[in-house]
């Protein structure tokens, strides 16, 4: 059977691959600590499994409007104008399944063939493959870690070109953690004003970070009929499997994401949603409890590698990975051969160190491996421990 051109020019991800294999090599009894898949490792608060609860006793069972229910679109104007500054009425919000599904629906309905768009690397491993199934071209800006994984304002500027039509912006990032300042988003802004560019803002992380993060739609407010910003319940709440993201826009493009919507997915599910409304609107404890650890666990985790020679890491401000550079490794040979790249050594430590990681080559940065930190403490030491005796074993 054929297989339509668009769909072989996409690559799958390499997180939820390198995921499988640590699952496979568990299933045969191995012992592997997975610092591979970016899911918190926490309960998803009481208080929204009550309100899915409530919701199934009270019948809320049957589909919903397209883009969410009004309980949920009020509740995440809410939110955005508590935690953001941003304001927001129902018809410019809408909920879909999840962040990435919320994702590749504004990029359906935004892009044409051919448009270009700027993508910072490293870059979170679906946009590039999004991007492409609407059709667009990604222009890659490669950010260093000297600038803390920043891309500059000349770089954005450098990269545009006449058909360059928006920008994505994900501060914290995945994979690198680096957050953006409010000086340095106020100077990218000016420039996407300059060049009527579309900002995509992907916000999953702004929770999960020691000090609070500048959002450029409250910085520079003259982007908002050309902003769009994206997020989600599921790391700041633990919901990674309710499936709940959603989008804030110009009604113009909330109208043509939910017709798309309408002939996809439709609504979200109904008990999701009143549960993600709870999330938004209720207590925030969870949050900065979880806020709170994920900083203890990022200090362990930057003392842990500093301690590995060989290692060099760039700290990051947010979200729960570290990206060392890993690239002093490459050319030395283990029991499978020689380590010739980011993939090969992350294959060698699920092997034979039993840790899993995700290699940097689908983040754009082939000298880098990706550990998450979201996971107990006792495990991220010992992850760390084996980490260690293995790189040291290379030769």
């Amino acid at each position: 059977m054929k297989i339509s051109a668009r769909l072989r020019a996409v690559k799958p991800s390499a997180t939820f691959a390198m995921a499988a294999e640590a699952t496979a090599l568990r299933n045969q009894g191995r012992d592997v600590i997975d610092l591979s898949v970016g899911e918190p490792d926490f309960d998803t608060p009481e208080h929204v499994k009550a309100a899915a609860r409530v919701a199934m006793a009270r019948g809320l069972t049957k589909y919903t409007p397209i883009g969410g229910t009004d309980e949920l679109k009020d509740a995440i104007s809410t939110k955005l104008r508590r935690d953001n500054g941003l304001e927001y009425g129902r018809a410019e919000v809408m909920a879909s399944c999840g962040g990435k599904h919320s994702l590749y629906t504004a990029f359906q309905a935004l892009f044409d063939e051919g448009d270009e768009v700027v993508l910072p690397a490293p870059y979170w491993v679906s946009y590039p493959e999004m991007l492409v199934l609407a059709g667009a071209v990604p222009r890659i800006v490669t950010t260093t870690a000297a600038r803390g994984f920043r891309m500059a304002p000349a770089e954005l500027e450098a990269a545009l070109g006449p058909r360059s039509v928006a920008v994505i912006l994900n501060s914290p990032s995945n994979p690198t953690g680096a957050a953006y300042s409010a000086e340095e988003l106020r100077a990218l802004g000016r420039v996407a004003l300059q060049r009527k560019l579309v900002v995509i803002t992907d916000d999953i992380y702004e929770r999960l970070t020691a000090r609070p993060v500048a959002h450029i739609g409250t910085i520079v407010p003259e982007l908002r009929p050309n902003l769009v910003v994206v997020n989600s319940v599921s790391k700041s709440y633990a919901m990674t499997g309710w499936r709940i993201g959603y989008t804030a826009a110009p009604a113009e493009l909330i109208r043509a994401m939910t017709v798309l919507q309408g002939q996809t997915t439709t609504n979200p599910t109904s008990i999701a949603q009143a549960a993600a409304a709870a999330a938004l609107t209720g207590p925030q404890d969870s949050v900065a409890a979880m806020e709170r650890e994920f900083t203890e666990r990022l200090a362990l985790m930057v003392e842990g590698l500093g301690t590995i020679p060989g290692v060099r890491l760039a700290p990051p401000q947010g979200a729960f990975y570290v990206f060392p550079d890993v690239s002093a490794f490459f050319g030395r040979r283990g029991p499978d051969g020689p380590v010739a790249s980011a993939t090969d050594l992350s294959m060698y430590l699920l092997r034979h160190a039993g840790v899993a990681s995700v290699p940097g080559e689908g983040f754009g940065a082939a000298a880098h491996v990706r550990f998450s930190y979201a996971a107990a403490r006792v495990l991220l030491e010992e992850g760390l421990a084996r980490v260690k005796r293995a790189l040291a074993a290379l030769r």
